[in-house]
């Protein structure tokens, strides 16, 4: 089903989401949390948000929290088979309640809890002794202490605590009664089981975690197009991934066409994801040689220099729209890759057809992402990100080559090496991030009638605008 346009609205060019505003519809949507916002692709996400394959974000405690949630993390194709089994592993273990807190011995430092204190949003180390918790250390406790002192000194020994099965509600309130921002949930020998916030127990009655048949955490791994393709897929499948990302910057050629038929001959039995294309002609090829999904976009990236450096690319509303259509016809799907940087632009992508919406360097500025948390001059928080077509991850892709094969291919390097990106004040965490963008799908929902994804791409109307339109949407702070 092609997109939907007011009368006269639809020009001759390519658009981007900026050129683009969804039409109120008349509605009997009363509610937002009567939006339904799972995904029909068979990934089995229940909200439509999968993270980006890149170094920057996509990491286990990113997976964890992500998949909590109900999206789904896809893994960096450069990670070595050895450590992608591990963190599937590792995500498969978690609890779709609990957070995994930051863990530490009394004998350790302020210092080394300072440094892993914001690995996780929750702001809190769990201080443990013979696998049983201790105490709790906040960076308020660490406040004009000694970097040298050892936690045992410090630990909040009088933390709140619940079994591991009590219910959220209860945890909100028991929180609420004792003032305090964590409670260690036990199990039923007394171990560490997680932890839980008041905004976490609030969670867990709005979102739906995206599990396996098993009931365990999902979580997707990529694959590229060189080496033996076939062997890797099996071994990530085998490690427990639940879909297969095929991932190269261009999809539409010979080689990703042959790779993707010898790991659909497998027949592995998980989601098979292609890209990346932006045209009809291209999704039509990677679905008729076995991909499931297709992954559209070239160039709309923030990490991204590909339209600048060659010219190649086209405007990402327009190629979700064309390639979801062609998708359509063949009874596959397509996730909308690159160029989100407002909760609308998710709401835009589905509208045109996506039934997936690729998130990365967005989610690079959250607690939950990889890098370590930096802070500037001015006091402000950031991690770095990178492009995984920069000249940073060409170089951790091909550590293992000759050192002139290494030199000549530095020198084609396509996508921005290092760039600060700035932890929201307001929304520090990847969850934060999430609660802002499915708010926004939601009410996107409600004012086109649409009491799922699928009915938004079919009752949505849009109309074209100028950058002068863009503009008076945005809101203004501090005045004019």
């Amino acid at each position: 089903m092609e997109v939907q346009f007011l009368p006269g609205h639809q020009p001759p060019y390519d658009l981007t989401y900026d050129d683009i505003f969804l039409v109120p519809n008349r509605t009997d949507v009363a509610s937002r949390f009567d939006v339904d916002l799972s995904t029909n692709d068979g990934t089995g996400t229940t909200i439509p948000i999968v993270v980006a394959n890149m170094t920057a974000v996509a990491g286990r405690r990113m997976a964890e929290t992500v998949a909590r949630r109900g999206g789904i993390v896809v893994l960096p194709q450069d990670l070595p088979l050895e450590a992608a089994a591990d963190t599937i592993s590792f995500v498969k273990s978690r609890s779709l309640v609990a957070d995994t807190p930051v863990v530490l011995g009394p004998d350790h430092s302020v210092s080394e809890a300072l440094a892993l204190i914001h690995k996780r949003a929750h702001g809190a180390v769990v201080v443990v002794e013979n696998d049983r918790p201790i105490g709790v250390v906040t960076e308020s406790s660490c406040a004009d202490v000694d970097r040298f002192a050892r936690l045992r000194t410090i630990a909040d020994a009088g933390f709140v605590s619940a079994p591991a099965d009590t219910s959220p509600r209860e945890i909100f309130e028991l929180l609420e009664s004792r003032h305090a921002p964590v409670a260690v949930l036990l199990a039923a020998d007394g171990t560490l089981a997680g932890v839980l916030t008041r905004t976490g127990a609030v969670r867990t009655g709005i979102y739906d975690p995206a599990v396996d048949a098993r009931g365990n955490l999902r979580i997707a791994a990529a694959v590229g197009i060189n080496g033996d393709v076939p062997a890797k897929a099996k071994a990530l499948v085998d490690a427990g991934a639940d879909v297969l990302v095929m991932d190269t910057a261009h999809g539409h050629q010979i080689k990703m066409l042959e790779a993707l038929r010898s790991i659909a001959d497998l027949r592995l039995g998980t989601p098979l994801v292609a890209g990346n294309v932006v045209s009809a002609a291209g999704t039509r090829d990677l679905v008729e040689a076995g991909a499931d999904i297709i992954k559209v976009g070239v160039g709309p990236g923030a990490m991204c220099t590909t339209r600048m450096m060659t010219g190649v690319g086209r405007p990402q509303f327009s190629a979700v729209a064309e390639c979801a259509a062609a998708a359509q016809d063949l009874g596959a799907h397509i996730w909308a890759d690159g160029g989100v940087r407002h909760p609308r632009d998710v709401a835009l992508a589905i509208a045109a057809g996506a039934s997936n919406v690729m998130i990365g360097s967005w989610f690079a500025g959250t607690y939950e992402s990889p890098g370590d948390l930096r802070v500037d001059r001015d006091g402000n928080a950031y991690k770095e990100s990178f492009g995984m077509a920069s000249k940073r991850a060409v170089a951790a892709r091909t550590a293992t080559d000759g050192a002139f094969d290494r030199a000549r291919k530095a020198l084609f390097e396509e996508g921005i090496s290092s760039s600060r990106m700035r932890l929201d004040p307001e929304r520090p965490g990847v969850e934060d991030l999430i609660d802002h963008i499915c708010s926004g799908v939601r009410s996107a929902c409600t004012y086109a009638g649409a009491r799922s994804l699928t009915e938004l791409h079919e009752k949505a109307v849009l109309g074209v605008q100028s950058t002068a339109g863009f503009n008076e949407g945005r809101p203004l702070p501090s005045g004019w």
